[in-house]
């Protein structure tokens, strides 16, 4: 059958192994892995569908899943059915617009940052002598260590969230771009610029129902 379907390919995020999505009711991280990778491979083998992944984001996966004592098995079964492959960085064109728009999204969200750090100073210029020590002895955060972890909070939002920070979401949008394959994350970071790339995107939770559906449509399901 697989020879006579269009192939299809997909590029696919951590965050789509990672995520409480892909679990069924009770289902642990290892069993749902295992059966999107079972997944992965029955599309591969009966719907021409090859499902690939940059080596910076398969070594950050593989480093998330060892933290987490993942059985041997899940990592052959990666390594089987996801293709590594390093995007062409160089043949690869992304219109000077997008870099454009990136590098004023950036502008903006250094002056959000800003503006956070400056609102946390003025708190902090509030407190009196008493607010630099904890009540309870039990607490170790004074008044002060309070200011200074939301600020850190409010920071790490205004500038990193929904926005490409890592060379890892990068790679994964190249790779996407030079196989004209759909991502598939949960980062809303890379969905955004998904759309800038002008990519195809499936959120990570409706992945293994997409695969599951593909197969039905295509009397697949029980091969």
């Amino acid at each position: 059958m697989s020879g006579s379907l269009p192939r299809q390919r997909f590029v696919l995020d951590t965050s789509l192994f990672i995520t409480e999505e892909i679990r069924r009711e009770d289902e642990s991280l290892e069993a749902a892995v295992l059966r999107l990778l079972d997944l992965v491979a029955t599309a591969r083998l009966e719907l021409n569908i090859s499902c690939y992944m940059p080596p910076s984001i398969h070594d950050e996966l593989a480093a998330m899943l060892r933290d987490r004592d993942v059985d041997e098995e899940v990592f052959s079964r990666l390594d089987t059915w996801v293709v590594r492959k390093s995007p062409d960085r160089y043949g690869v064109t992304i219109p000077a617009n997008i870099v454009y728009d990136f590098i004023d999204e950036m502008s903006d969200r250094v002056d959000r940052g800003l503006r956070v750090s400056e609102e946390a100073i003025r708190e902090v210029e509030q407190l009196g002598p008493e607010d630099m020590t904890a009540d309870d002895p039990n607490e170790y955060m004074t008044a002060a260590d309070r200011v200074l972890s939301n600020m850190r909070d409010k920071y790490r939002r205004a500038l990193r969230q929904g926005v490409l920070d890592s060379r890892e979401d990068f790679d994964l949008l190249v790779l996407a771009r030079e196989l004209d394959a759909g991502v598939v994350t949960e980062d809303r970071g890379i969905i955004s610029w998904a759309d800038e790339f002008g990519l195809r995107y499936v959120r990570g939770g409706q992945f293994p129902t997409l695969l599951e559906e593909y197969l039905r449509a295509t009397g697949a399901e029980g091969a």
